[in-house]
């Protein structure tokens, strides 16, 4: 069963740059990383969403130990307002199914 996440970054507002290169640089090799079906950058003012769908937790495990990870993490740390907030969420079917949750 897929696992999806949503991980959301605050940049300082001096950091904003720094932050969105970091993280565009982290979903191109990330899109490459075996299991990853949606890995996708959002943005609005200093705060920087990222979606995620994992074929399975196996995935997502050795996602959180690649070293996309670890780099993305290293260059925005001390550009970070706070703490990241990273969610695994199970999917709450509802309605067309075919629009009530992501699909791989």
């Amino acid at each position: 069963m897929p696992i999806v996440v949503v991980a959301t970054l605050t940049a300082k507002p001096e950091s904003v740059d720094t932050v969105r290169n970091a993280c565009k640089q982290a979903v191109e090799a990330v899109h490459d990383e075996p299991g990853c079906q949606l890995y996708s950058l959002h943005e609005s003012e200093n705060t920087f969403v990222f979606v995620e769908q994992w074929e399975d937790a196996d995935a997502l495990q050795k996602h959180s130990a690649a070293p996309a990870v670890s780099t993305m993490f290293g260059a925005v740390g001390d550009h970070l307002d706070g703490a990241p907030d990273i969610k695994v969420l199970q999917a709450v079917v509802a309605g067309d199914p075919a629009k009530g949750q992501l699909r791989a």
